[in-house]
Parts: C-alpha cells; sequence; structure tokens
C-alpha cells in the first residue's frame, strides 16, 4: 500500500484540486422579450363569463365530458407513457455518471487444480526433482478498488450534462402531457361543432328537399320553369353531399379521441353520439409576461436544458487536454498449496497503484472533439432563441385567433337574429298569401347557412382558446413539489 510522506502529499493535492473543472461555466443565455403580449389587452378585455386557472384550464370550459377525456388521456396516453420511459432512462444515466465520481470495489476469488504433463520442457525438470507431484492447486481470493480522481473536472462535466439532460426529459414529460391535454380538448370540441354542423346541414337538405316538391309541383302545374326546378334540386344535392364529408370527418374525430386515449378507436363512439353544446371558451384567469411564459413552458425548460447539456459537454471535451491520475489498491491472499492455509500471514498480498494516463500526441483529436462540442452548443443556442420566438408566436397567433373568431361569432349571432326575423315575416306574409312558400323555404335556407357559419366560428373560438392555454403553459406549474428541481434550472435566468 502507498504509505509515502510524498505519496500522501499528492493525494491531498488530488484531493483539493478535484473540485476545479475544465471548460466554460454555464450561464443561461440572455433573451430579449417584451414587457407584455401584443394581443394581452384585447384577450383580457373579453366580455366572457367564467374564468379558467392554467392548472386546470379544462375545468373552466363548463363540460363535464371534456374534463373526463382529458384526465383519462392523462393517465392513459401512451406518448405520456414513452416520455416517463425516457425520464426513466435519463434518471438511470445520472445515477451511472454519480457512481463514476466514486471508488469502486469488487470481490474475486478462484480455486484451480491442475496437471503438468512430463513431456514440457517444463515437466522435465519438475519430473527431475525428488518428490514432484504432477497434479497441483492454486487459491486465490482478493479485495480490490478503484478511484479515478477527477483532478480536471471531467467526470464533474459528465454529471453535470447527465443531470441536465434528466431535467431536459423531465420537462419534455411535462411537455407532453400539455399537448396530450391540449390535443383531447382540441379533438372533441372539434366533435362537437361537426356533430353542431351535420344536424343543420340536415336541416338544410330538409328545407331544400321542401322546396324541391314544392316546384316540382308548381312544375307539373305548369307555374314554375324547369329551370327553377333543376336549380333547387341541384342545391339540394350539393346540401346532401356536405353531409358524408362532415360525417367522415366526425368518424376521423372520434378516432382520433380513442387514441389520445390509449384504447381502441372505437371504444368511445357511443358515449359520444348524443349532441352537446360546443364549449364556450372561457376567460383567462391570467395570461402573465412573455418572461413568466418563458419560466412556465415546460418545451422552453426542456431546450434550456438541452445547452446546459452541451455546456457541459464542452468541459468534458477540454478536459482530455489535461492527464487522468487513477488509485487503485489490492488486497488478498494466494496459495498454491491449500485452501487451508489460504488467509495465513504467509499467504496474503498486498499492492497500491497510482496510474497516469495522457493523451500526448493526440491533441489534433481533442481539437477537433471541442469543436464539435462547441457547434452543438452554438445549435443548442440557436434552437433555444428560436423555440422562444415561435413560443410567443404561439401565443400571439392564439391570442389574435381568440379575439378574432369570437367577433366572427358576435358578427353572425346579429345575423343569425335577422335572418331568424326575416324568416318569421317571410312565414307571416305567406299566411296572409302576400308571398309563397318558396320565399319562406329559402329564409330557412339563409338561416341555417348563417348558423352553420357560426358554429365553425364557435368551434374555432373554443379551439383558440384551447391553443392559448397550450402556448401559455397551462396544465402544469413549474414550482410545484414534482416539478421544483426543473423549475430551479431556469429559476436565476437574466431577462431583459
Amino acid at each position: 500500500m502507498l504509505a509515502h510522506p510524498r505519496s500522501a502529499a499528492l493525494l491531498m493535492t488530488v484531493g483539493v484540486l478535484s473540485g476545479c473543472a475544465a471548460g466554460p461555466d454555464y450561464r443561461p443565455p440572455l433573451i430579449e422579450l417584451t414587457s407584455t403580449f401584443l394581443g394581452q389587452k384585447g384577450v383580457e378585455q373579453r366580455p366572457v363569463r367564467g374564468r379558467a386557472d392554467l392548472g386546470r384550464w379544462w375545468a373552466a370550459f363548463d363540460d363535464e365530458l371534456l374534463a373526463h377525456y382529458v384526465s383519462l388521456a392523462l393517465e392513459q396516453n401512451l406518448d405520456i407513457a414513452q416520455a416517463a420511459a425516457r425520464v426513466a432512462q435519463s434518471r438511470a444515466s445520472l445515477r451511472y455518471a454519480d457512481a463514476a465520481l466514486l471508488p469502486s470495489g469488487k470481490v474475486s476469488a478462484s480455486a484451480g487444480r491442475g496437471y503438468q504433463s512430463v513431456e514440457t520442457p517444463l515437466g522435465q525438470v519438475l519430473n527431475a526433482t525428488p518428490g514432484f507431484d504432477h497434479w497441483g492447486s492454486a487459491y486465490e481470493a482478493n479485495l480490490g478498488a478503484s478511484w479515478e480522481i477527477d483532478l480536471f473536472g471531467g467526470l464533474q462535466r459528465g454529471r453535470e450534462a447527465a443531470r441536465a439532460e434528466y431535467e431536459a426529459s423531465e420537462a419534455g414529460a411535462e411537455a407532453t402531457r400539455l399537448t396530450i391535454a391540449a390535443q383531447t380538448a382540441d379533438v372533441y370540441v372539434t366533435i362537437r361543432g361537426l356533430q353542431a354542423r351535420i344536424a343543420i346541414a340536415q336541416q338544410q337538405v330538409e328545407t331544400r328537399r321542401r322546396l324541391l316538391a314544392m316546384l316540382q309541383l308548381q312544375y307539373e302545374k305548369g307555374i314554375a320553369a324547369e329551370l327553377q326546378r333543376n336549380q333547387a334540386e341541384g342545391s339540394l344535392t350539393q346540401a346532401e353531399a356536405q353531409i358524408p364529408i362532415l360525417e367522415a370527418g366526425l368518424d376521423s374525430a372520434m378516432n382520433a379521441l380513442d387514441v389520445l386515449l390509449g384504447v381502441q378507436p372505437g371504444t368511445h363512439r357511443m358515449e359520444l353520439a348524443p349532441v352537446r353544446p360546443i364549449p364556450a371558451a372561457p376567460a383567462l384567469a391570467e395570461t402573465g409576461t412573455p418572461g413568466e411564459m418563458l419560466r412556465r413552458r415546460p418545451d422552453l425548460i426542456a431546450a434550456e436544458r438541452r445547452l446546459a447539456v452541451a455546456n457541459a459537454r464542452i468541459g468534458g471535451a477540454v478536459s482530455e487536454y489535461y492527464p487522468k491520475f487513477s488509485l487503485s489498491a489490492l488486497l488478498g491472499s494466494a496459495t498454491a498449496i491449500s485452501s487451508g492455509k489460504l488467509f495465513t500471514d504467509g499467504a496474503s498480498q498486498a499492492q497500491g497503484v497510482l496510474g497516469l494516463r495522457w493523451r500526448l500526441f493526440d491533441f489534433g483529436r481533442v481539437d477537433a472533439q471541442i469543436a464539435a462540442a462547441q457547434g452543438q452548443e452554438a445549435e443548442a443556442l440557436a434552437a433555444y432563441r428560436l423555440a422562444v420566438l415561435r413560443a410567443t408566436e404561439d401565443v400571439e397567433n392564439a391570442f389574435s385567433a381568440l379575439v378574432k373568431r369570437e367577433a366572427q361569432v358576435d358578427i353572425l349571432t346579429r345575423g343569425e337574429f335577422a335572418l331568424a326575423r326575416a324568416r318569421e315575416n317571410s312565414f307571416a306574409a305567406y299566411r296572409g298569401g302576400v308571398v309563397s312558400l318558396i320565399e319562406v323555404l329559402d329564409a330557412d335556407s339563409n338561416l341555417l347557412q348563417a348558423r352553420d357559419a357560426k358554429a365553425q366560428a364557435q368551434t374555432e373560438a373554443a379551439r383558440a382558446a384551447i391553443a392559448s392555454f397550450r402556448a401559455l403553459g397551462g396544465g402544469w406549474d413549474a414550482r410545484d413539489a414534482g416539478n421544483k428541481r426543473v423549475y430551479s434550472a431556469l429559476s436565476t435566468t437574466n431577462h431583459r
């Protein structure tokens, strides 16, 4: 074993210096962000009843089935299961990196028995020895330990990279949960919108069928022209042709919802069959600032953590410039006589080794590794900045769509009211004998077209609200107990 004073001094020096780490220390990037979103004022001034908390925004739609499906998706979705598996893999990699900084030990033992041939040169010499036994036994038992001394911080940088990767995987898993919740709600709203439009289209078909029947009767009596009858028939076929398209879209949406829930397509079709109103978009209880969105969106946290990984990899590459030191020791016993003397004083053996490994003539490869790591960091930085820009774009687009679609709903509501009055007036005139039933049916058709446009606008408004919640990072809290580690990664980030 090493017991020389110089060796002890060397080990103390190594222990002191092992806290140093090669390469640049990580500093979160500065991100230029505005103090408010462009569409924030319009969203906050929406005259909407009910306010949604970002933590469980889907509950604010006041639709129990929607909330039920979102909860099911968060429990059963297979994309979420894959993300959880990736977190487990990253956690194992982190444990491996932690273990690399610690000494390792092992126990080995062996027992053997062999026969020495006299036809070999060694056997002929030994055979001439009086009392030579051709059979021999060997026994050995050892306790060994080794430790790579992280003098220049290569292993420490590897551990930093592994931890940042683990945090990125956690944030990525939360981003997947957020995405699945939003997709589930979006598909559900789409289903309700398609059901409403199918019902309106069926009413439209019935209205135009009655119109065709009326014109057919008049044509047979010579009152209406053949052109009018043909136009009514063409209008009916156009209305009928819309229903299969809408029904195909409804089938696809129901199948997509089942896949999001992790079940066979068609599982929830009967449950979804009864028509329900399109969920109304609630108000946002808080929109926050772009800086708060940066800290709240898990996908941005994951992108920032991947930047930290790339930075740590640079340090790992730089550490290859420096020598690697290792310390190993062996304490054991060996005998070639009998197992009974294995642990006696005469059979004991001990060894201590201070190892050195240095890539003296390989700096060209080290340079290339560092350049590659720096390139990866530059790529990760650009990806992070782009992710921030796109996240801000998502928020602005969702806010604009929400406000504009709701304005469209208001306009179409007024138009629907006016067309409903026109239909009432035409029906009253028909009862008074002033107009024919054709004018009444035409008013019905116009009213139904307005209602179809309104149903589309209501659907898109609800979807825009869902997109807003998703873009703001709603659906999780980076500061709760389960995500405190991920949130702390950005807690010191400076924003201007």
